[in-house]
């Protein structure tokens, strides 16, 4: 049970804040974003702003967009190439690895090197910077756990969405829009919410634009949870690894690349299990989605990746930020095909998103009231009265991937994602001596 408060509450927020997004790993770029030297993004986490850059030696880095003199943001523009930054206040500048290069009149208002040595000055860098299949991720905690330990058995089912071939992902984006929602309801809705499908999203179902979204077809999938992160799935159509992937629109080119990456047991989840990956959340608030809706005035299927975040704004607002992600070797007729499927579905006009975020304003709305506080929501979905599962999970050999999986609507992948975010809350940080 659930108290309806947490989705919109500022003594809340504050603690996120303090206690989750200042230890988790959270996503800010994608190196196919900087993919030449000099190349860089401005991103943010929460309040902080980083930029993002691959320096003059090919190498990336993450520095925080602050000047070391009088604080002002050294980059004010969103994206583009540099050798150099040049604070736009009093005219300091910085190497793009982040080294401080040039200070006007540095002897005459410091006295030169003697008074204020520009050697060993850098912009600050963020405490830790990592990358998981060419996802860029910042920690704001100096002592964070590796990346891969945070992902854990999560990075299993990464790989469908980030490693189709050697080249890579390919990223467009970010759109970016800001939603009167609380971060968390989208970042739970993408983490196993298969019960909203048929109903918010009926309208798509009958115009014949998505197939798949039909009750049934929705609980015959399975929910799977792994450490940091969890999904849903669809069941697919009997027939062989080859035959599935063309069943959600993978041409035969792309298929060979992806079982050449994809080790036997990930195989074995669409092949043999008959499970296709659909959307999930990596903790706190990174999302994917993988679907295969039909193109406008054609019968042709043709899948997309989007990658989301949820940007905390407040405790009722929040920025989301859209990618559309595609496999850097796909044929080009597949790109720009798979790229109208994601601009139809997702991103900022998207029929999905407008279906969802009308749910997800209302929630966050009606939570902010007085009666909120005395109200707990039922989050039992798929327990019976003793807590003993409605369907129990699925054996190993009929689900192959890592951690917990179940057929049927339950809300299993929304409570654990929530226990983290409790888990974070209720661990003080560190005092120093």
């Amino acid at each position: 049970m659930i108290p309806a408060h947490i989705y919109n509450d500022k003594k809340l927020f504050a603690l996120e804040k303090e206690r989750l997004f200042s230890r988790a790993w959270m996503f800010v770029a994608h190196e196919s974003e900087i993919p030449q030297e000099g190349d860089y993004v401005v991103r943010r986490v929460l309040d902080d702003s980083f930029i993002i850059a691959r320096d003059s030696h090919g190498d990336v880095r993450a520095m925080f967009n602050m000047c070391l003199h009088r604080g002002m943001q050294v980059c004010r523009v969103e994206m583009g190439n540099a050798s150099n930054f040049r604070c736009p206040y009093h005219g300091w500048s910085y190497r793009n690895d982040g080294r401080l290069t040039g200070l006007p009149f540095h002897r005459d208002a410091y006295g030169g090197e003697e008074g204020f040595a520009k050697s060993g000055q850098t912009l600050l860098p963020a405490p830790n910077l990592a990358s998981y299949n060419g996802l860029l991720f910042i920690s704001m905690d100096p002592a964070a756990q590796p990346l891969a330990d945070f992902l854990g058995d999560f990075g299993f089912y990464l790989d469908f969405y980030t490693k189709q071939s050697a080249r890579g992902l390919q990223l467009r984006g970010p759109q970016r829009w800001r939603i009167k929602a609380n971060w968390k309801i989208g970042a739970e809705n993408f983490a196993g919410d298969m019960y909203h499908t048929p109903h918010t999203h009926a309208s798509i179902v009958d115009i014949g634009l998505f197939r798949e979204p039909k009750a049934q077809k929705r609980k015959d999938g399975a929910t799977y949870w792994a450490d940091r992160g969890g999904g849903t799935t669809y069941k697919l159509p009997p027939g062989s690894f080859e035959e599935r992937m063309r069943y959600v629109g993978y041409p035969d080119d792309m298929i060979s690349r992806i079982k050449e990456l994809w080790t036997p047991r990930q195989r074995r989840v669409v092949g043999e299990d008959g499970f296709m990956i659909s959307a999930a959340t990596c903790f706190p608030n990174l999302s994917f989605v993988h679907n295969w809706p039909k193109l406008p005035g054609t019968n042709e299927v043709v899948p997309f990746i989007s990658i989301r975040q949820w940007q905390p704004v407040s405790e009722h607002e929040t920025e989301v930020c859209s990618w559309f992600a595609v496999d850097a070797a796909a044929p080009e007729e597949f790109q720009q095909n798979s790229y109208r499927a994601y601009l139809m579905c997702f991103g900022s006009t998207g029929m999905f998103e407008q279906d969802d975020v009308e749910n997800w304003v209302s929630l966050t709305t009606t939570a902010g009231g007085s009666m909120a506080r005395r109200l707990l929501l039922n989050s039992r979905m798929g327990l019976l009265a003793d807590d003993r599962p409605v369907v129990e999970a699925l054996p190993p050999e009929s689900f192959h991937g890592p951690g917990r999986a179940q057929v049927g609507y339950n809300e299993y992948n929304q409570r654990e994602l929530l226990k983290l975010w409790a888990a974070h809350l209720e661990r003080p940080l560190a005092v120093s001596a």
